[in-house]
C-alpha cells in the first residue's frame, strides 16, 4: 500500500535523525521479569485507568474487591459492571472501569473509589504474585445525564427527580473467591420508600423485565441518593440499531419504575453509541471516524446547542498542541463530528502477523470523543463519551533492506525493517552456517536493534566484515566484489510465530595499494607508509620481523590516520650489511607490507644507504682494534669463527653480526713493512681453513685486511712519574682476601634478592632483569671504589665457555648489543654504607639461543670486578665515563696503578 510505504519512509527518515539505540534483545529479556508488575492508575473524568504491564506473556487475573470480599470479573461481569480491558501487543494491559461500577465506593456522588485485585500468574512462574490497587476519583461536574460508550458496554447516568430516596441496590449474581455466595457479598442502600419495581426497555416496542431478570440477562441496574444508572452490553438483545446520519448507531432506550405502596414515579434513561463498523473509514494512510452531530434518539427537550468538543486516546484528553504534533485533526461539521488520524501515528500501535511465511502488520489505536450539549429552555446538559476502538485491515508491509555500507569502513552495514515491537532476531543464517544472535556479536557481526522514540516500529542493523569467511570475494576487471547472502530468522511475540526475511548486497572496492618510501640520515633508516583511509589492513614486516607495538615503540613510530613513519637505527637487527667500504658500510633495509588474509606481499619496499663507521683503529702504543661485520652475501658466516691470521687469535667480543678484535704489532700474526717514513702494520680477518671446509658452501670467502701506518719521524711525547722518596718511616698495607657478590633482585628497587635456594630463577622474554655487585669487606673503607670492567653472559656455568654476549665491555655497556644495559646509580640507605662498595646494572631477557627453534635454555651472567684505589689521583680509572660509548669497541682500559686487585663474580642459572 502507497500508505505503508509513506510511513516506512518517514520512519527511515527519523531514523537517521533520531534513534534510539540498545543491543539486541534476548527473548528470555523480553519476557516480564517474574515477581514485577509496573502498576499505576489516573482519573479521567466520569472513567478512571488502571495501567499494568508488560506482563511477559504471563496471565492476569482481575478482581473486584467489596466487603472484604474479593470477586473475580469475568467478561460478562465485566460488561455488566462498568469494566472493560485493552491489551497491546507486548502485554501491557489497560483497565478501565466506570466511576459509577458496581463495585464503588462513593461519598455524597464527589468521591468514588474503587479497589482492585490483580493476580499475575503463568507456567513460567513459580508462584503467582499479587498486587492490589485503589483509586479515589473525584468528579463533581456531573451533567443531568452522563453518558459512556466503553469497548464492551454502554451506560447511562441521569439525575433522580424529586426527592425520592434510594431503593434497593443488588449487585449481579457472582463468585466470590474465597467463600461461598452470601448476603455479605450484597451492597445495601437503605429503603426509605421507593424501589425499583420494573425496568422497560423500548426495542423500540417495549419490553418490561423485573430487576432481578435484567440482572440476570447481564444489565447493570444501580441507584445513588441523586442519580440512576442504567448499564447494557454492547449489542444485548434489547438493545437495537438505528442509522443517524448515515451512522449505524446502538440505542439502549429504558424506562424505570419506582414504586411506594399506592404510589409510582418513572425515570427515562437513553443512550446510543457508534457501531464499530460503519462509524469508520480507511484509506491508505489515514483513519478517518465519523460521529454525528446531533444524535436525534437522545434529544428530547427541544433546541440543541452543542458546546463542547474535546478529542483524546486512551481515554484521556489531548490538547490542540499534543494534537498538532501527533499529526492528528478534529473537525466539526454541520452533520459529522470528524477525526482524522493517520496510520501508524503515535498513541497507537502495529501488531505483527504471519501469514503463508508473509509478514503483516495491522494497526490499532482507541481515540476517544467527549461532546457536551445542551437542549431546550431546561438547560438540560448531557456529558457524552466515547471510546472507539479502530484496528485496520491487515497491511502488507515486506521489510526493506537499506545498504548503508560504506566501502572505506570494509564492513557490511545493512538497516532491515521496519518491523512492529513485538519482533525479535532469533538468528542469522548464511550459506553454510546458522549463528544465534550472541554467536553473530562474538563473531564481530555487531547485530543491533534500534527503536524509534515516537512509534513502536523498530528495525535491525546488521554490520558483517568484508574479512568475515561468510563474505565471497571475487576479482572483475580488476575490481573487487564482496557479496553477502544471509537470511534473518524472526519471530512475533509472544505468539513465537516464525518468519524470516534474507538480504543479498554486493559492494565494488577498487583497492588502492598503500605506498612505501624512505630514505637516510647519519644515524638511521626513515620510513613513511601511506595508506589513506582505507584502514590498516595490513601487516608490516620491518626485514624478517613483524612490526610490532614494541618495535614500533622502540623505532619512534609516529601516526595521523592516514599515515605512519618510523625510524630504524643502522645498527638494528632488521638491517641488512651488504659491502664494507673504507669508510664507511652499505647497509639495506627492507619493509614489506602483507595482506592479513593470504600472508602475499601487497608493496615492497627497499632502500640502501652508506654509513660511517671506522672499522679499524690504530693506537700509538701499538694496539690496534678492527670490527667485522656480517654481510648479507654471507648469510651463514658465524661471526665468532673469524680469527686474524693466528687461529689461535678469535674475536674479543662476537654476537651475530659482529666480531670485535684487539691484537698487537707483535702478536696474532700481525707483519710489518718499512716503507719510506712509515712503517706498516698488516692483518686479515676471515675464516679459519678447518671451518670453510666444515662449512661446505658455495658462498664467497669473507676477508677483511686491516692496516695500520706510523710515522718513522714523528716525535712522541710519553709521559711518566718518579716514585717519591720517603723521608720518613712507613709500613707496607697489608693484604687481604677481599670478596665480591653478584645478587639478582627481584625489582628495580634493590631491596628483595633471589636467594641461592631460588635458582634457578625462571623468567620471560623481554623482562628486565635487576644486577647488584657487592664488594663483600667489613672494613668500611669509603676509599675502594668498586668498577664493573667486563660483564657477560654464556649458556655454560664455565665463564669461559662459547658462544659468549657481551653486556659491558672495558666499563661501558655495549654499543652494538640491541638489548643496551641500562646503569642505575646506588644511594646510601640503611643497607647501603658505602655506594662505592656497589654497582647496579639492568638488562632485558634476552633469547642466548643458537637454536632459534629452542626457545628453553639457561643461561649465567659473568663479570670481571676491579676494587680501585680513590685515592691516587694519577689513575682515571674510579672517575672514567662513559659519554662516548665507542670507548668499549675502541679498547680503551683502565690504568692499572689505581687497581687493587680483580675479582670475577658469575650468577646463578637463569631459565628463559
Amino acid at each position: 500500500m502507497n500508505a505503508l510505504r509513506e510511513i516506512l519512509l518517514q520512519y527511515y527518515i527519523l531514523l537517521r535523525w533520531c534513534i534510539l539505540l540498545i543491543g539486541v534483545v534476548n527473548l528470555e529479556a523480553q519476557r516480564k521479569p517474574e515477581g514485577f508488575l509496573n502498576v499505576s492508575s489516573k482519573c479521567l473524568g466520569n472513567i478512571m485507568r488502571v495501567d499494568v504491564g508488560p506482563l511477559g506473556g504471563n496471565l492476569l487475573d482481575i478482581a473486584a474487591v467489596i466487603n472484604n470480599s474479593t470477586i473475580l470479573l469475568t467478561p460478562s461481569l465485566a460488561s455488566q459492571c462498568g469494566f472493560s480491558v485493552r491489551m497491546d501487543q507486548l502485554g501491557n494491559t489497560m483497565i478501565y472501569a466506570s466511576l459509577q461500577n458496581c463495585f464503588a465506593e462513593y461519598v455524597e456522588d464527589k468521591a468514588f473509589t474503587t479497589t482492585l485485585h490483580l493476580r499475575l500468574h503463568g507456567n513460567r512462574m513459580a508462584e503467582d504474585e499479587l498486587y492490589q490497587v485503589s483509586k479515589t476519583c473525584h468528579y463533581t461536574t456531573w451533567a443531568s445525564r452522563e453518558i459512556v460508550c466503553d469497548r464492551n458496554y454502554i451506560e447511562v447516568s441521569v439525575e433522580r427527580q424529586g426527592k425520592v430516596t434510594p431503593g434497593q441496590y443488588v449487585l449481579p449474581e457472582h463468585p466470590v473467591q474465597g467463600s461461598n455466595p452470601r448476603p455479605a457479598a450484597k451492597k445495601q442502600l437503605i429503603d426509605g420508600g421507593f424501589r425499583i419495581a420494573t425496568l422497560v426497555f423500548f426495542t423500540p416496542e417495549e419490553k418490561p423485565m423485573t430487576v432481578a431478570v435484567a440482572q440476570r440477562n447481564g444489565y447493570g441496574i444501580g441507584t445513588t441518593p441523586t442519580r440512576l444508572t442504567v448499564r447494557s452490553p454492547k449489542n444485548a438483545p434489547e438493545t437495537y440499531t438505528q442509522d443517524v446520519a448515515g451512522v449505524p448507531m446502538t440505542v439502549l432506550k429504558t424506562s424505570t419504575i419506582f414504586e411506594k405502596k399506592w404510589l409510582t414515579t418513572q425515570i427515562d434513561a437513553a443512550a446510543a453509541c457508534p457501531a464499530l463498523a460503519g462509524s469508520v473509514f480507511i484509506t491508505q494512510n489515514t483513519i478517518r471516524w465519523f460521529l454525528p452531530r446531533h444524535i436525534e434518539t437522545l434529544i428530547s427537550y427541544g433546541p440543541f446547542k452543542l458546546l463542547e468538543v474535546h478529542m483524546g486516546v486512551d481515554g484521556q484528553r489531548l490538547d490542540p498542541a499534543e494534537m498538532a504534533a501527533r499529526q492528528y485533526s478534529l473537525f466539526v461539521g454541520d452533520r459529522h463530528i470528524v477525526v482524522e488520524i493517520p496510520v501508524g501515528a503515535v498513541g497507537g500501535y502495529f501488531k505483527s502477523h504471519v501469514q503463508d511465511d508473509q509478514y503483516l502488520m495491522a494497526y490499532t489505536i482507541e481515540p476517544m470523543l467527549e461532546l457536551l450539549w445542551t437542549e431546550g429552555s431546561t438547560h438540560k446538559n448531557t456529558h457524552y463519551k466515547v471510546l472507539h476502538p479502530i484496528t485496520t485491515q491487515l497491511l502488507s508491509s515486506p521489510p526493506q533492506v537499506i545498504d548503508n555500507t560504506v566501502l572505506e569502513e570494509r564492513a557490511f552495514k545493512l538497516l532491515i525493517g521496519p518491523f512492529g515491537s513485538d519482533v525479535a532476531v532469533m538468528n542469522i543464517s548464511l550459506p553454510y552456517e546458522v549463528l544465534s544472535v550472541e554467536d553473530c556479536n562474538v563473531r564481530g557481526f555487531n547485530v543491533l536493534e534500534h527503536k524509534s522514540p515516537n512509534s513502536n516500529l523498530k528495525a535491525f542493523t546488521v554490520e558483517v566484515p568484508f574479512t568475515d569467511h561468510a563474505v565471497l570475494q571475487t576479482t572483475e576487471m580488476g575490481v573487487k566484489v564482496y557479496s553477502l547472502h544471509m537470511a534473518l530468522g524472526l519471530v512475533v511475540l509472544p505468539e513465537f510465530a516464525p518468519f524470516s526475511h534474507t538480504a543479498f548486497v554486493e559492494a565494488k572496492l577498487v583497492d588502492k595499494v598503500p605506498s612505501v618510501s624512505g630514505g637516510c640520515d647519519h644515524q638511521n633508516f626513515n620510513v613513511l607508509v601511506k595508506y589513506e583511509t582505507h584502514g590498516l589492513n595490513f601487516y608490516t614486516m620491518v626485514g624478517k620481523q613483524i612490526l610490532t607495538p614494541d618495535m614500533a615503540q622502540q623505532y619512534s613510530l609516529m601516526e595521523n590516520g592516514t599515515h605512519f613513519s618510523f625510524a630504524v637505527p643502522f645498527s638494528d637487527p632488521a638491517v641488512e650489511f651488504e659491502a664494507v667500504e673504507e669508510s664507511s658500510i652499505r647497509s639495506r633495509l627492507i619493509v614489506v607490507l602483507k595482506n592479513p588474509e593470504t600472508n602475499t606481499n601487497i608493496q615492497e619496499f627497499s632502500v640502501a644507504c652508506h654509513f660511517p663507521s671506522t672499522l679499524a683503529e690504530c693506537f700509538p702504543n701499538g694496539t690496534m682494534t678492527a670490527l667485522a661485520v656480517k654481510l648479507e652475501s654471507v648469510p651463514s658466516l658465524n661471526p665468532s669463527q673469524l680469527t686474524l691470521r693466528d687461529p689461535t687469535c678469535g674475536p674479543s667480543y662476537s654476537d651475530d653480526r659482529y666480531a670485535y678484535f684487539v691484537f698487537t704489532g707483535r702478536s696474532c700474526g700481525t707483519t710489518r713493512k718499512f716503507l719510506s717514513n712509515v712503517m706498516l702494520y698488516e692483518n686479515e680477518i676471515s675464516l679459519p681453513d678447518k671451518v670453510r671446509k666444515e662449512l661446505k658452501t658455495d658462498e664467497p670467502d669473507f676477508g677483511l685486511q686491516v692496516s695500520c701506518y706510523y710515522d718513522t719521524n714523528k716525535p712522541h711525547a710519553v709521559a711518566f712519574q718518579s716514585r717519591p722518596r720517603r723521608s720518613d718511616p712507613y709500613a707496607k698495607n697489608a693484604r687481604g682476601e677481599m670478596k665480591v657478590a653478584i645478587r639478582l633482585a627481584v625489582d628495580e628497587s634493590y631491596s628483595v634478592f633471589y636467594r641461592v635456594d631460588d635458582y634457578p630463577v625462571a623468567m620471560y622474554l623481554q623482562q628486565p632483569l635487576y644486577f647488584e655487585v657487592e664488594l663483600l669487606t667489613r672494613s668500611r673503607n669509603s676509599k675502594l671504589s668498586l668498577e664493573l670492567e667486563n660483564c657477560w653472559a654464556t649458556l655454560d656455568e664455565d665463564r669461559t665457555s662459547q658462544p659468549r654476549w657481551n653486556l659491558i665491555i672495558n666499563g661501558c655497556v655495549n654499543p652494538v648489543d640491541p638489548h643496551r644495559v641500562i646503569l642505575h646509580p646506588v644511594w646510601p640507605d640503611a643497607r647501603v654504607q658505602n655506594p662505592s662498595h656497589f654497582k647496579r646494572f639492568q638488562v632485558k631477557m634476552f633469547a642466548f639461543v643458537e637454536d632459534q627453534d629452542n626457545s628453553s635454555r639457561q643461561f649465567f651472567v659473568h663479570c670481571d670486578v676491579a676494587i680501585c684505589d680513590t685515592t691516587n689521583h694519577l689513575g682515571e680509572a674510579c672517575k672514567q665515563t662513559c659519554s662516548n660509548q665507542e670507548k668499549a669497541i675502541k679498547g680503551q682500559r683502565r690504568d692499572i696503578s689505581d687497581v687493587h686487585s680483580f675479582k670475577h663474580v658469575s650468577s646463578g642459572r637463569i631459565l628463559v
